[in-house]
Formats: C-alpha cells, structure tokens, sequence
C-alpha cells in the first residue's frame, strides 16, 4: 500500500493546503479545457494542415480515447508514484505535448500529439478529486467540491468560446500554446507544496496489467465506436463492426477480472456503495448534459444560423456568466440547504434548460438562447458539486484513488455516449422530417406557388433564362425545407436530452442523506 504521508494531510497550514489545491485546480482546468477548446475551430486547424472534415475528427477523437484510457488508472499510478510526483509527471507531460500540437505540420502528427496529450495530461482530473477530499475536513470539503464542480462544468461550457476567440484574434496554434506557461508552473510549485502520500515502487510487481490490458481494450475500442460509428453509419462498417466486438469481449472480461481479483485496477465493488453508485450514474447523467450541449448548440448555429467561430462563442458565453453567478449563490444556500435539496434543484434546473430548446426556430440567436442557457450554467452549478460530495464523499480515504478514476470515466463515458446518440439522432430523424415536410409541400399550393413565382421573377431579372430560373426556385425550396427539418431535428435531440435529467431526479430519490464527514474506514 501506499505510505501515508508523514502526519495528516488535513492537518498542514491551512495556507499550504490551499495554495496546493489551487495549483492542481489549475492543472484540472486546463486538462479539462482541452477537450473542447479545438471544438469551434476544427475548420481552422483543417485549412492549415491540409486535413479532410474525417481526419480533423481525430484531432478529439484521438484526445478523449487516450484520456478516458488513463483516467482509471490513476489510482494505481498515483500509489505507484504519489499523488505529487504523477501530477508533476502529468502537467509535464501534458505541457510539452501541448507545444508539440501548436507545432505539429501535418494531420497525422496533429492526431498523434493530441493522443499524447490525452493521454498525459489525463491523471490531473482525477487527483484533484482525491486531493480535495484528503486535504479538507468537514465545512472546508464544501468550499473544495463546489470549486472542483465549477470547473469540471466550467471547462467544456466556455472551451469552444475560448477556442473561438483565439483562433479569431491570434491563430489555432495559440489553443495549445495557451497551455505552456499555466503548465511549467504547476510543474515546478506542486513539487514543493503538494505533501498527501509518498511513492511505493513496489506495486509495479503487483500490478494488476491482465486489467490495464482489457480495460483499455474495452474504452479503446468502445470509444473508437462511439466516435466513429455516427460518421461511417454504425455497423455497416467493418471497422466499426470489429472493434464493437473486440470492446464487448473485452468488457465482460473486465468486469468478470474487477470483481474477483485482489487488487484489481479499477474498483468496480466501490460501486456497491449506494451513494458512490448512485453518483456515479448522475455523473454518468450531467456528463451526457454537459457534452451534448456543447455539441449540439455550436452546430445548431454553425449549420443553420451560419455563425463564425466568434459568433458561436459570443452565443454560448452566457452559460459561463451564469455559472459563475449561480456559484456564489450555491456557496451561500449550502450554508442553510441540504445538499440533496440543491441537487434536485440543480438537475430540474439543467433539465427544463434542456427542455425549453425544444421549441427552438430558424432563426433563434443569441437573445432566444439566453433563457435556456442561463438555467443551464445555473443547473450545472448547483448540481455537480452535491454529485461529487455524494459519491466520493461516501468513501473512505483508502478507496478514494481508485474510485475518483471510476466517477471521472463516467462523466467521460456519459459525454461521448451522449454526442454518438446524439449525432446518429440528427441523421436518422433529419430524413424522417425532410420526407414528412416534403410530402405537405406541393407546387400547386398557393404559398408555394407564390413563393416560386417570387424566386422566378427575381432570377430571371438577374439570369434571364426561364429554365434555370425554375430551377433556382426549386432548390430554394429545397433549402427552405432542409433548414425547417434540421431545425425539428434538433428540436428532437434536445427533447431526448431533458428526459435524461427525468431518470437522475428519480434515482436520486433512493439516495442516501449527503453528509460533509468523512466515512470510517471500514465503510460499505
């Protein structure tokens, strides 16, 4: 095991404990932040490294498959090498990995730095969680869980409206650039700040690798799918078709291996703990609602109100401002308000966010979106800090390592389920209401027909030929009924997405009382 560090973490000057907490949020955020701030500029990226729309998807791709790979082994490495020593590993890593991707020169080195980046960079999102409930005792973990809340929620929220204001204003190689400094100083301060456990090499004999092995083939290849299957339409694919299977075999062994051996690398029985389990699955829950709504909105604009990068990012920026207004409120009703109270809060907040795009039009911007993004921030807010005291907060400080790694790869898993449902929902119910649309729309009726009349008389004065003028009338028609059935299609995909929060609400309901205190030892 693991050598506890000299004396109590929790009993350092409050002062050290702080700032040490404050350097790895810092590493947190930006590892976070990563994940979605090429988002809004993958056209940019594409223009300077001659890439095609299907190779610039694996510039995240590559990034979440390496990262939801190691994040579960974080526990492990963290015993292996302290919780100091692989954050230092981890920020240097992820820094010199994020220069390397500003100065990649083609697509296939962009592909390949960001994979190593993911990768990395990946072991700052879990240790965070632990530190912040090693460190901090009682009222203080509050303080700590609604800071690491904020961030994680923060993060994917505003990556696309950071991304796209660089890219505007400097270029796409500033996205990784921006990492550098904030990176080579974490590296060089959590060395001498950052005091919770002390390295034992000795567990790299005992190593459960049968695990790491069929672990990273069942996330690999299942988040390969996810990805992937959406563009090449699922399984028709062979690739798709064999990594499915691969990611299946590879599943059942794992969780057969998590659950009968020793030590396994994952710890999978955490889960039998009713409000581990339970936030597990919310975080599985608000993961969904943070990626898809970071995925869809920026398309739903992109693609039918034809934003810039700029544009898009000035749209979503008020789901940041509210977050952070909401977190100075949820600070104070925590005060006074049971921590299940604002969960509940949170999540009917972040649902009816979901739920109020549905009657989303052509022509919405940034004026109609401020309704449902506010209650969004707000949402995301008061829901993500309760989730993480409850679960975590459910452990004792023996399994927190390896349990933080399984509530993050939840969160991530729940993102990239979420977009591949997501994705494939606007392809299958995009033809379903074009085909509905264009069966209620005929040439003989007098709004059509006055609208082709239009189109005619307007390009005939500019072309002068009746045949082409037809046609230039037909296929704005055309455009008129794709921009109509796109728009119900999001509609959809937005509707589906509030009845998630339907299915967190209920299964809050058989939690247990989220108390700040730290369970003892022998907890179950």
């Amino acid at each position: 095991m693991t050598t506890a560090f000299s004396g109590n973490p929790a009993s350092q000057p409050t002062k050290q404990r702080v700032f040490a907490f404050a350097l790895m949020c810092v590493g947190f955020f930006m590892a976070t932040l990563d994940i979605q701030i090429v988002a809004s500029s993958l056209r940019d990226i594409g223009g300077g490294l001659s890439a095609s729309q299907d190779e610039l998807s694996w510039v995240q791709t590559a990034y979440l498959i390496a990262e939801i790979i190691v994040i579960p082994m974080s526990g492990w490495l963290s015993k292996v090498m302290s919780t100091r020593w692989l954050f230092v590993a981890s920020a240097v890593g992820f820094t010199i990995t994020s220069m390397l991707c500003g100065l990649a020169w083609d697509i296939n080195s962009m592909i390949l730095f960001r994979g190593l980046q993911g990768a990395l960079g990946a072991a700052m999102i879990p240790t965070v969680f632990t530190t912040a409930f090693v460190l901090f005792p009682g009222k203080q973990r509050l303080i700590a869980s609604t800071t690491i809340g904020a961030l994680a929620s923060l993060a994917p929220a505003i990556g696309p409206v950071i991304g796209g204001w660089i890219t505007d204003q400097w270029s796409w190689h500033w996205l990784f650039y921006l990492n550098l400094v904030p990176g080579i100083v974490v590296a060089a301060l959590v060395p001498r700040y950052v005091h919770i456990d002390e390295p034992d090499p000795s567990l790299v004999k005992r190593g459960d690798y049968r695990g790491i092995a069929l672990m990273s083939g069942f996330l690999g290849c299942l988040e390969y799918v996810l990805e992937e299957g959406p563009r090449k339409n699922w399984f028709s694919d062979d690739a798709i078709v064999i990594c499915a299977w691969i990611s299946a075999i590879c599943g059942f062994l794992f969780i057969v291996h998590a659950l009968t051996a020793d030590d396994p690398i994952v710890d999978l029985r955490a889960l039998a703990v009713r409000n581990f389990g339970i936030g597990s699955l919310l975080s599985f829950v608000t993961g969904i609602g943070i990626f898809v709504t970071v995925f869809l909105t920026p398309l739903f604009l992109a693609q039918v109100r034809a934003f810039s990068s700029l544009q898009i990012g000035i749209a979503l920026l008020s789901v940041g401002a509210f977050q952070l207004l909401a977190l100075c409120a949820y600070a104070f009703a925590a005060r006074y308000v049971s921590m299940r109270a604002l969960l509940v809060f949170g999540l009917v907040c972040f649902g009816l966010g979901c739920y109020l795009y549905t009657p989303i039009t052509h022509d919405w911007g940034w004026r109609e979106l401020l309704l449902p993004q506010a209650l969004r921030g707000i949402g995301q807010q008061f829901s993500v800090p309760p989730i993480v005291t409850m679960a975590l907060g459910s452990l004792p400080q023996s399994r927190l390592k390896s349990a933080s790694g399984l509530f993050n790869l939840m969160r991530n898993l729940g993102g990239a389920i979420g977009i591949a449902v997501s994705a494939t929902m606007l392809n299958d119910r995009l033809n379903f209401h074009y085909l509905r649309l264009n069966e209620h729309v005929s040439a003989g009726e007098p709004q059509v027909a006055s609208l082709l009349d239009r189109q005619a008389a307007y390009w005939s004065a500019v072309a002068g030929n009746t045949l082409d003028t037809a046609q230039a009338g037909l296929a704005t028609l055309h455009r008129l009924i794709y921009r109509e059935a796109l728009t119900l299609t999001y509609a959809d995909a937005y509707y589906a997405l509030s009845l998630c929060f339907v299915v967190a609400l209920v299964a809050v309901a058989f939690s247990r009382p989220i108390t700040l205190n730290a369970p003892p030892p022998d907890a179950h």
